[in-house]
């Protein structure tokens, strides 16, 4: 059967028909969909770990009892995920083990540009990277295959523009595969300083191996056509190569992007006359032909930073751009901003108007950045606000104590505030965390976290209360506030950063969006009484706008959360009945 599917949804399909029996990942644009989509498959145990570390761990506990097993995670996720990586590497698997990573050139939904890529080198693991939906269900399969047969996990790694788009791909059944015996041997899975001295030649022996089934395994394609230019590529660069030049050109594709061949590409480039490397972002193949000493073109004509697309390679290769849309000129910006009624933004206006320094995190939150709130100062990577606090207020002591705050999500808490926040309370700064809950992952799309109550398949699961939590772990002061009520708020960060102690603020109100949360009815302005101040637009909702002079609520946004009633002194908002709103 044929099916047109997202590249991670085939990409869950490859698991299904591999064999996989245990998932376990972090959600992260691009990457997210993949454990979402193989959870609708009962064969597989699917489940969203804290964060990308534990993933891993627990992939590798389910390949070491002997069952495939996966974790997926975006590039940044991989950064927190590298600990148990580079020793896996040492110790191999049991049962076939896949590390899905899915890199974001364009910086669509993060803050680097990060190439994957470099892990696989530096972990010495073999790395698949497939170009669309079709090698993505495939590729997954292989990476099984590859994982057993030379003793590794495997990195499949994928792109947004991979990952999130369509192709059609052939369906096949599930392969079910015996439990491999778990055998007790230390040698290979205690990684002490002697027994991990014994593991690196086997890595390195491993490699040699891997260099010679990348020398003639399909995964590696030569197309040959006209000799004049030889083009090596991979991923999403080679859909790009397709459509510029069609069949008129020689290409190698590389599906095994860790090892690369060298005789494969040394032939390839024998035969012809100008040789092209088009990667994305870094140039790993281009510096890897250099070293077998071939003259190459590649990032002097490309670049190293963004996306790629047809138009770019054919204008880079002196070609003429095939006719496209052109969009239209002098659109007003339309910037990403905090969804009407969020439960974050009255936290952030009284943040806002107090002059509070902000350190931020990676979350919905992280809009708090922009006008007309400019309430945050900083955002680098998860869990970042809370150590960071501790590190700011102690190198400035009461200068900052009374005035800077961390902002953190619930879903980031768990996966790594947690430690930051054990710092503060074992160190002892008076600083002040707030835990913006909205009782959901809601960047990434409504994924389930620990102290939701649910699990990935939205069944009844453990809850973490986050109060007696961060009791728990020494810190006295801690208080609930409704971010919907901005007195309260101002009074509650106003009250802690006046304290002497560590403080946690948990501001609690789940995301608007969710679909169970019952909203009130839209409010409406009485333009009588609204006398064109702008008050109102001070939080940056989108449902309220001016028109004809006048503050105007758009019905189909507005949930009637009536945090803007409070901005106004002249009672100009109203229930749809008439009702003035005090």
């Amino acid at each position: 059967m044929k099916e047109i599917m997202l590249g991670n949804k085939a990409l869950a399909r490859g698991l299904y028909e591999a064999g996989v029996c245990v998932a376990s990942s972090y959600p992260g644009t691009p990457s997210t969909e993949t454990t979402e989509e193989a959870a609708k498959y009962d064969e597989i145990y699917c489940e969203w770990a804290p964060n990308e570390k534990v993933a891993l761990e627990t992939a590798f506990g389910a390949s070491l009892a002997g069952k495939r097993s996966y974790c997926a995670m975006k590039h940044v996720g991989l950064n927190v995920a590298a600990d148990p990586l580079f020793t896996i590497a040492y110790t191999g698997v049991n049962a076939g083990l896949v590390i899905n990573v899915a890199d974001d050139p364009g910086m669509h939904s993060s803050q680097n540009e990060q190439d994957s890529r470099h892990y696989a080198i530096a972990a010495k693991i073999p790395m698949l990277e497939p170009s669309d939906s079709q090698e993505a269900l495939d590729f997954a399969k292989r990476a099984y295959e590859i994982s057993e047969q030379f003793d590794t996990p495997v990195l499949l790694k994928m792109c947004t523009r991979v990952a999130h788009s369509q192709s059609i791909v052939e369906l096949h059944d599930r392969v079910e595969l015996p439990v491999k015996t778990y055998e007790k041997n230390p040698s290979k899975y205690i990684m002490t300083p002697a027994n991990a001295k014994r593991r690196h030649p086997f890595v390195e022996e491993r490699t040699k191996k891997l260099i010679e089934y990348a020398e003639t395994c399909d995964l590696n394609r030569v197309e040959m056509a006209d000799t004049k230019i030889g083009i090596i590529t991979s991923s999403t660069s080679y859909q790009y190569v397709k459509e510029v030049y069609g069949d008129s050109v020689s290409v190698l594709k590389l599906g095994l992007i860790n090892p690369l061949p060298v005789k494969l590409i040394k032939d390839f480039a024998a035969k012809v006359e100008k040789l092209v490397v088009i990667e994305e972002l870094d140039p790993i193949i281009e510096t890897h032909c250099k070293v077998l000493g071939l003259t190459v073109t590649g990032k002097d004509v490309f670049p190293m930073i963004d996306e790629f697309s047809q138009g770019l390679i054919a204008s880079k290769m002196g070609l003429e751009e095939k006719t496209h849309c052109t969009p239209i000129e002098n659109l007003p910006v339309r910037p990403p901003v905090m969804c009407a009624g969020c439960p974050h933004r009255g936290m952030y206006y009284a943040l806002s108007k107090n002059k509070i320094t902000v350190l931020g995190d990676i979350g919905c939150y992280t809009l708090g950045s922009a006008q007309p709130l400019n309430a945050v100062d900083t955002t680098e990577c998860m869990g970042a606000s809370v150590s960071s606090i501790h590190g700011f207020n102690k190198a400035l002591g009461k200068e900052s104590e009374g005035r800077t705050v961390a902002v953190i999500g619930d879903s980031t808490f768990m996966h790594s505030g947690m430690t930051g926040l054990a710092n503060i309370a074992y160190n002892q700064t008076n600083s002040t965390v707030l835990i913006l809950d909205n009782s959901i992952t809601g960047m990434t799309g409504h994924q389930q976290n620990p102290t939701t109550g649910y699990n990935i398949k939205g069944d009844p699961a453990g809850k973490i209360n986050l109060e007696a939590l961060c009791r728990a772990m020494g810190i006295e002061n801690v208080r609930v506030v409704d971010p919907y009520n901005i007195s309260e708020c101002e009074t509650a960060v106003k009250e802690e950063l006046a304290k002497e102690a560590p403080s946690v603020i948990i501001s609690r109100r789940p995301c608007a969006l969710l679909k169970q949360v019952k909203h009130n009815p839209p409010i409406k302005v009485n333009t009588d009484k609204c006398k064109s101040c702008k008050s109102c637009m001070k939080i940056g909702c989108p449902a309220i706008s001016m028109k004809n002079g006048k503050a105007h609520v758009d019905p189909t946004l507005c949930v009637g959360c009536n945090v803007c009633t409070q901005l106004c002194h002249f009672e100009a908002f109203e229930t749809q009945e008439g009702v003035t709103i005090k």
